[in-house]
């Protein structure tokens, strides 16, 4: 969060502006996992590689993130 400013009539709160990245996969360990899971997951050579590939999920890609998906299910928060 950068600031808070005046709700504007008839808008739902919260919305998200933007963002950076994929949320970490479930069970990466962590911030610190999930760096070493980026770190794995850029060299196909590593021993690691394949198991982190399957953790991680075949489409995974950690750049992308999708404002409108996450503005989406902030929708649905009650």
């Amino acid at each position: 969060m950068e600031k808070i400013l005046p709700p504007e009539p008839g808008k739902r709160y919260p919305v998200c502006l933007k963002g950076k990245r994929a949320c970490p996969p479930e069970d990466c360990g962590g911030p610190w996992g999930y760096a070493s899971l980026l770190d794995i997951l850029q060299d196909p050579g590593h021993p690691d590689y394949e198991d982190m590939r399957i953790l991680a999920g075949e489409d995974f890609d950690p750049e992308d993130f999708d404002v409108e998906f996450v503005n989406q299910e902030l929708k649905t928060i009650k």
